[in-house]
C-alpha cells in the first residue's frame, strides 16, 4: 500500500533538506474547479508528488486546489507534466519564486478543507465562474495611470506593511472573510469605476473579484498570478515596478524583495526595516518586524519576557507553554495593538508598541 502521509520527524526532515545537494524550485499555484471527491483527489496527488520528492503544503476542497511547494529542479518538468495530465489543471500557471534558495519546505502536507480560501460566503447564488477580468503586468501599469482607478489590496496588514502597489487601498482586517464585506462597504457609490483587486498569488483577489461582481460592481479586474507573477513579468519585459517594497510569502523566507524600497519599520526601535521574523520563544512565535541590531540585542525575541524565557531550562520552557494554543500571533500596527491569543503576551504590548510610537 502506498504511503499517503509523512512518517519521519520534522527534525530529521529538516536535516535531510539541508544536506540535499540538488537545487530546488519553489512554486505556488491554485485553481478553482469542481472536485467531486476531495479526499480521493488528495490521495491521488500525494502518491504522485511524494514520488517526485515534492515538499510543501497543499489544500484541496470541492472548490479547487491551493498549493505552495518546492520540487527538485531536475523534476520540475515531470511535475508540470503530471499536473497538466489532470484535465482541469492543463495549462495551469505555475508561479515560480523570484528570490529563493529552494529550502522553503521540508515535508509534503496535503489537507482536505471545506474551502481553499476561507471566505465566509454562504450565499448559494454566489458563482466563482463569474469573476473579474484578468490583467497582466503591463495592463496593470496602464490602468494605474488613470486617477479614477481604485486598487484594492486583499492581503493582511502584515503583508501590506512591507510592500504594496502605489496608492493601494488597505482593507484593515487580518481575515479574508472580514475583508470581503468591508471592501464592499468601503466602495459604496463607486460601482462604475475601475477596480483592481490583487493579492500574493492571485487566489484571494480572484475570489474577491467574483464577490464584488456578485455585489453589483461593474468594472472589476484582478491581477493574474498576483504579485508573484507581476514581479516575474516586469523583470522579463523590463517594465517599471508599481509595486513598492517586499512581497510577503508564507514559507520560511517570509518575503521576496521586489524593489529596494524599505517602507516598513522595526517594531522595537522604529528604524527602517522590512524583515519579518517569529519570536524565538516557542511559547510565543509572534510574527513581527525586527532589525538586525534589535535581533542581536533581544536574541530574536519580541520582548524582555520572551528573552528571559528562552534562557530558562528547556523543561521549564515546556511547562510554561503547556496547553497554550498560540494560533497565528501577529503584531498589527494598524490597530495599534498586539493580537496574540496568549494571555501571557498581553503584558508585552506596551513594550513593543513603543517601536510604533517612535515612527
Amino acid at each position: 500500500m502506498a504511503v499517503l502521509h509523512n512518517r519521519v520527524s520534522n527534525e530529521e526532515l529538516k536535516k535531510r533538506l539541508l544536506e540535499e545537494k540538488e537545487s530546488r524550485t519553489t512554486i505556488s499555484f491554485y485553481c478553482y474547479f469542481h472536485i467531486q471527491n476531495p479526499q480521493e483527489f488528495r490521495d491521488y496527488l500525494y502518491k504522485h508528488l511524494h514520488t517526485l520528492k515534492v515538499f510543501g503544503r497543499i489544500y484541496v476542497a470541492k472548490e479547487g486546489i491551493n498549493a505552495q511547494i518546492s520540487v527538485p529542479s531536475v523534476n520540475f518538468d515531470l511535475l508540470k507534466e503530471f499536473l497538466y495530465s489532470i484535465e482541469a489543471l492543463n495549462g495551469l500557471r505555475l508561479n515560480i519564486a523570484v528570490d529563493d534558495d529552494g529550502k522553503s519546505f521540508w515535508v509534503l502536507k496535503i489537507k482536505v478543507r471545506e474551502k481553499i480560501v476561507a471566505d465566509g460566503i454562504d450565499d448559494p447564488s454566489f458563482d466563482m465562474d463569474n469573476k473579474g477580468r484578468y490583467v497582466n503586468a503591463s495592463q496593470m501599469n496602464e490602468l494605474l495611470k488613470n486617477d479614477d482607478t481604485i486598487v484594492i489590496d486583499m492581503r493582511n496588514h502584515y503583508e501590506y506593511e512591507v510592500g504594496h502597489f502605489e496608492n493601494a487601498v488597505e482593507i484593515p482586517s487580518d481575515t479574508f472573510r472580514d475583508q470581503l464585506p468591508m471592501a464592499v462597504d468601503m466602495l459604496q457609490g463607486k460601482e462604475e469605476q475601475n477596480i483592481i483587486m490583487y493579492c500574493t498569488g492571485g487566489i484571494r483577489c480572484e475570489k474577491a473579484s467574483a464577490y464584488m461582481l456578485h455585489k453589483g460592481f461593474k468594472n472589476v479586474f484582478h491581477l493574474e498570478g498576483g504579485i508573484i507573477n507581476y514581479a516575474k513579468q516586469i523583470k522579463e519585459e523590463g517594465l517599471d515596478s508599481k509595486f513598492i517594497g517586499k512581497n510577503f510569502v508564507f514559507d520560511n523566507r517570509l518575503g521576496e524583495r521586489i524593489t529596494e524600497d524599505v517602507i516598513a519599520h522595526c517594531h522595537q526601535c522604529g528604524k527602517p526595516c522590512d524583515t519579518h521574523t517569529n519570536c524565538k520563544n516557542d511559547g510565543c512565535h509572534l510574527l513581527f518586524i525586527q532589525c538586525e541590531s534589535c535581533a542581536a540585542e533581544h536574541d530574536g525575541c519580541c520582548s524582555k519576557e520572551c528573552q528571559e524565557t528562552i534562557h530558562l531550562p528547556v523543561e521549564r520552557q515546556k511547562e510554561i507553554r503547556e496547553g497554550i494554543d498560540k494560533g497565528r500571533n501577529i503584531f498589527n500596527k494598524s490597530k495599534a495593538r498586539l493580537r496574540p491569543k496568549l494571555s501571557e503576551l498581553r503584558g508585552k504590548e506596551s513594550q513593543i508598541v513603543k517601536g510604533e510610537n517612535s515612527q
